[in-house]
C-alpha cells in the first residue's frame, strides 16, 4: 500500500551507520515489511495541489499504540489524547516555549478569573469561534459558547459516558454529585437540569464553582479531557462519537482515510480562527525555532498522517528512511543503536538528524489488582507476597538490558519535575532475593512438594498470572520477570495482551500483574496519586490496581487542599510510604526518553506536560526535497 499519488518507494540505510549482518538485513526486512504492510511506504515529498498551489504540507510520524477513542471524554492514552486535543480545544493551554510549564489561555479572552480562595473561576470565552462544518449543524454556522464547555464537564460526570475522567469532576462541583446520583437513578443525565457548579452566565461566561479550594484545578482546564463538545454532535453520532470528533481545533479528521488502529489522518481545519505563530523566550536554545516560526500561520502544516508502531525497529526504520518526519519517541530496543552516552551517533548526525531528551515526567511501576484473591487483599500474608515480589525483582538490571540504560530507580511514584517530588528521599525499591525468600518463608509460602516452586500457605499451588504487552522489547521483559520469580521459587505464568484489551480490563477491575505507566496530566504529585485512592477504584476508573484504603484516601483529600509547603510535602511523603508498605505498585522508576527529527521539521520542542501541537510546527519543503 502507499500513499495517494506517490511512488513505491523504500530507501534503507544500516540502522548502526554502517554494515548489516544477515541477521540484521534479515531483521530490517522484516520491519520494513511491516512497515508495508501498515501502509507506510514513502512518498515523494511535494506533490502539486490541485489548481496550480503550493504542495501541500505534510507531517508523518508513528505512535506506540493505537488509538483507544477520539472522543474526548473518555480518550486515556497519549495517542487519542493528542489528537483530541487538535480537535476538541480545552479553554487554556501551556505556553509552547515556556520553562517550567505556565498555563495560558486558549479560547478564553485571558485565564480564568479566580476567587473565593480558590473555590470559584470565571472563565470568558473569545467571540467568533467556531466549530467545523459538519452534518450535525444542518448546514449552519455554529460558534462556540459557555454552555458547550459547560455541556463537555457534565459529560463526565454522565453515568451512561463511562470516562475514566470522572475523578477529575467528582467531588468537586456543587451539586454535581447530585446530578450523577439522580442520573444513576433514573437512567439518564438531565444536561439541561441547573447546576450551581456550572453556571452560564451569559453566552460566553461560564462560573465554576467548587465544594472547596483547589489551587490546581485551572491545570484540569487544559486538558484534553475538558475540551469543548457539541451536544448537536454528540446527538448526532451517539457510540460513534470517538470516530467522529467535531471541533474548533486547527485540525479535523479526515473520514474518508480513518481507518481505526492502523492510520488517522487530520487535515487543516478551514474555519479556524486566525492565529499567528507568536511565541517567545529568553532561552538561547529557543532562538533558532523562534526565527523559524515567528509570524507564521497557524496551523502551518496541512496534512498530520500518524501510523500506529508497536515494534520499536520497525518505527526506528520507517523514521530513519524518511517515511516520516519525526519520531516522538525513540524505541529503549533501538537506543544504542541510534546514540552512544547521551548523544547522537555521528552517522545519523551527518545526516542532518537531530536528537533531543523528552522531558516528560512520567513513572513506570508494577501493578497487582488488590481484589485479586491470591496477589491482592491487605492482610500481612498478602503485603509480605508483593513486597518479596518486588525484592526479587532486580529493577537495576532491566533499566540497563532491557531499557538500554534510559531510565532511573524512583524515590517513590512522584517522578523529579513536578511538585512533591522528594530528592533527598531514599529510593523506593531494593534489589535482595535472600531477604524476599526469607520473608516468602516467614509468612507460610513454601515449597512443599519439592518442584521448586512455592504454595500458597494453604498448601494449594500459586500461580501468578502475569500480562505482557506484545511487543519484543516486552516480551524481553517478561521473560526477566520469569527468570527472577523462578530464583526466589514463585511460578509466573506470561501472558500477553494487546494495551487498549489490557488497559479496557483493568478499568473493569479484572487488571493482573502487569507492568504500567503514567505521564503527568500536570505538575503535582496529586496527579499521579489519584490513581491510587478510592474515588477512583470503580468501573471505568483510573485506579486500576483497585487500591482503597482510608489513610491514602484522608491524606490525599488534605494535600489536595492545600498549597505547596511543607506541611503538604511531608503529607506527600506519608502517602509514598503507604505506597511502599501495602506495594500495590512495585518497583517504580522514570525512564529518560529521545525524541529525533529529521532537518525539515520546523518548529518542534516538546512540552514536558502538554501533548505534541503539530499546530506550531512546519516543514520545510525546500529542505525536504533535498533528502
Amino acid at each position: 500500500m502507499k500513499y495517494p499519488g506517490a511512488q513505491q518507494t523504500v530507501r534503507t540505510r544500516p540502522v548502526d551507520g554502517g554494515t548489516l549482518s544477515n541477521g540484521g538485513l534479515r531483521s530490517a526486512a522484516a520491519a520494513l515489511l511491516c512497515c508495508a504492510s501498515a501502509g507506510l511506504l514513502w512518498a515523494a515529498p511535494g506533490a502539486a495541489q490541485p489548481g496550480g498551489a503550493a504542495p501541500a504540507k505534510v507531517l508523518r510520524l508513528s505512535t506506540t499504540m493505537a488509538e483507544t477513542s477520539y472522543d474526548n471524554a473518555f480518550a486515556s492514552d497519549e495517542t487519542s489524547q493528542t489528537v483530541t486535543e487538535r480537535i476538541n480545544e480545552p479553554m487554556l493551554e501551556y505556553d509552547y516555549l515556556a520553562r517550567p510549564a505556565k498555563l495560558v489561555a486558549r479560547t478564553l479572552e485571558a485565564l480564568p478569573t479566580i476567587t473565593d480562595n480558590g473555590a470559584t473561576f470565571v472563565c470568558k470565552v473569545q467571540k467568533g469561534i467556531f466549530f467545523t462544518d459538519d452534518a450535525a449543524f444542518k448546514g449552519k454556522p455554529r460558534e462556540l459558547t459557555a454552555a458547550d464547555y459547560a455541556y463537555a464537564l457534565k459529560r463526565l460526570l454522565d453515568p451512561a459516558v463511562k470516562s475514566p475522567w470522572l475523578f477529575l469532576m467528582e467531588g468537586k462541583l456543587i451539586g454535581g454529585d447530585e446530578a450523577r446520583a439522580l442520573a444513576i437513578k433514573t437512567g439518564k443525565f438531565d444536561y439541561d437540569a441547573a447546576m450551581p457548579g456550572l453556571e452560564v452566565v451569559d453566552r460566553y461566561t461560564l462560573r465554576i464553582r467548587l465544594k472547596s479550594a483547589d489551587y490546581n484545578f485551572a491545570y484540569l482546564l487544559a486538558m484534553p479531557s475538558t475540551g469543548a463538545s457539541a451536544h448537536e454532535v454528540i446527538a448526532a453520532y451517539g457510540l460513534d462519537s470517538g470516530s467522529h470528533p467535531v471541533g474548533t481545533g486547527p485540525f479535523q479528521l479526515l473520514q474518508s482515510e480513518y481507518k481505526r488502529g492502523s492510520k488517522t489522518v487530520l487535515v487543516r481545519n478551514p474555519t479556524y480562527r486566525k492565529r499567528t505563530w507568536d511565541w517567545t523566550s529568553g532561552a538561547p536554545e529557543d532562538q533558532t525555532l523562534i526565527k523559524a516560526m515567528q509570524g507564521k500561520t497557524v496551523p502551518a502544516i496541512d496534512r498530520v498522517e500518524i501510523y500506529p508502531i508497536e515494534e520499536g525497529q520497525a518505527a526506528w526504520l520507517a523514521f530513519l528512511s524518511g517515511q516520516h518526519d519525526y519520531l516522538p519517541i525513540l524505541p529503549a530496543s533501538v537506543s544504542n543503536v541510534a546514540k552512544v552516552d547521551g548523544k547522537l551517533k555521528p552517522a545519523y548526525a551527518q545526516q542532518g538528524i537531530r536528537l533531543f531528551p523528552r522531558m516528560k515526567p512520567n513513572v513506570w511501576y508494577t501493578m497487582f489488582n488488590m481484589t485479586d484473591p491470591v496477589t491482592g487483599g491487605y492482610t500481612p500474608e498478602k503485603i509480605a507476597l508483593r513486597r518479596a515480589i518486588s525484592l526479587g525483582f532486580p529493577l537495576d538490571e532491566m533499566i540497563r538490558v532491557v531499557f538500554q540504560g534510559d531510565g532511573i530507580p524512583g524515590k517513590g511514584i512522584t517522578p523529579p519535575g513536578v511538585v512533591g517530588h522528594d530528592p533527598m528521599r531514599k529510593r523506593a525499591h531494593e534489589y535482595d532475593p535472600v531477604l524476599a525468600k526469607a520473608l516468602l518463608d516467614r509468612f507460610g509460602y513454601k515449597d512443599r512438594n519439592g518442584d521448586g516452586y512455592r504454595e500458597l500457605p494453604d498448601g494449594s499451588q500459586l500461580t501468578i498470572p502475569y500480562v505482557a504487552r506484545t511487543s519484543g522489547i516486552e516480551r524481553q521483559l517478561a521473560e526477566l520477570w520469569k527468570k527472577s520469580m523462578d530464583a526466589i521459587g514463585i511460578r509466573l505464568a506470561v501472558e500477553t495482551m494487546k494495551t487498549p484489551d489490557m488497559r479496557k480490563a483493568a478499568r473493569l477491575g479484572q487488571g493482573k500483574m502487569t507492568r504500567e505507566g503514567w505521564n503527568a496530566d500536570y505538575p503535582d504529585a496529586e496527579n499521579f496519586f489519584q490513581m491510587l485512592i478510592s474515588a477512583t477504584a470503580r468501573p471505568g476508573g483510573e485506579n486500576y490496581a483497585r487500591f482503597q484504603l482510608k489513610d491514602m484516601d484522608e491524606r490525599y483529600d488534605k494535600v489536595h487542599a492545600m498549597r505547596d509547603g511543607p506541611t503538604r510535602q511531608r503529607l506527600i511523603g506519608t502517602m509514598e510510604d503507604i505506597v511502599k508498605f501495602y506495594a500495590p505498585w512495585i518497583a517504580p522508576w522514570h525512564d529518560v526518553q529521545y525524541y529525533l527529527e529529521h532537518p525539515w521539521v520546523l518548529g518542534y520542542k516538546q512540552h514536558p506536560i502538554g501533548h505534541d501541537a503539530w499546530e506550531f510546527m512546519d516543514i520545510d519543503m525546500t529542505k525536504l526535497a533535498k533528502r
